[in-house]
């Protein structure tokens, strides 16, 4: 589990809050699977609405920029951006999220990486905390708006009842070049490496590994 602090600046959080204000919304239950539609309760703009449309192609575009997204989660696929609304009472009870979704376009996408990207100033609402559970237990994050948590999709979750205020946050799936997490962390962690090298004979021998492992273990 990884904080993308400020993944959006203020300018741009203030125009997504002001085009979902704009946008329709339905039960958010109609977009959940079997299991996990027992236990959830919120509302989702409709991702067919052309304004909603606009809003998640800027929150995809703030995505593919953030440097851990490009050398961590290394995405080939990404699926459809939801924005969900969390009002008084609301909340989504501790499930997992499927195994394999659809773009917007029908292409089955692998969930290797989920995300939640924070749209509401934690001040302005409590509960509400994404809860995600490990091996260490649960651990609550509550970032500021602008800022996202990124965690490996098999990861139970939840969403705590909202008791004050709107929660308002965008999320989303990808599908990584690299199956394994184990490689994944491996090349994370020379991409750590090479930040802290000066350009030289050996940057050059890192980017010749960091390429030929990307050979070797990539997929489309």
């Amino acid at each position: 589990m990884i904080v993308l602090a400020d993944v959006l600046d203020r300018r741009q959080v203030l125009a997504l809050r002001e085009g979902l204000a704009a946008a329709p919304f339905r039960d958010g239950r109609e977009t959940a699977g079997p299991a996990a539609e027992q236990v959830k309760s919120n509302q989702q703009a409709r991702g067919d609405d052309p304004g909603v449309v606009a809003l998640a192609r800027m929150v995809r575009l703030a995505l593919e920029i953030h440097p851990t997204v490009q050398t961590l989660v290394r995405p080939v696929r990404w699926s459809g951006l939801m924005f969900s609304r969390y009002g008084l009472g609301q909340s989504y009870g501790m499930h997992v999220d499927n195994a394999a979704v659809y773009d917007p376009a029908g292409w089955p996408v692998r969930t290797d990486f989920s995300f939640t990207l924070f749209l509401s100033d934690p001040e302005t609402y409590e509960g509400g905390g994404l809860v995600v559970r490990d091996l260490t237990g649960d651990r609550e994050f509550r970032p500021a708006a602008g800022s996202a948590v990124l965690y490996a999709t098999g990861q139970l979750h939840r969403v705590e009842p909202v008791t004050r205020g709107e929660r308002l946050a965008c999320v989303g799936w990808m599908q990584s070049l690299l199956r394994r997490p184990d490689q994944r962390e491996i090349l994370f962690d020379l991409e750590q490496v090479r930040e802290g090298l000066d350009p030289g004979d050996s940057t050059l021998l890192l980017d010749k590994a960091i390429g030929n492992l990307l050979r070797l273990w990539g997929e489309d």
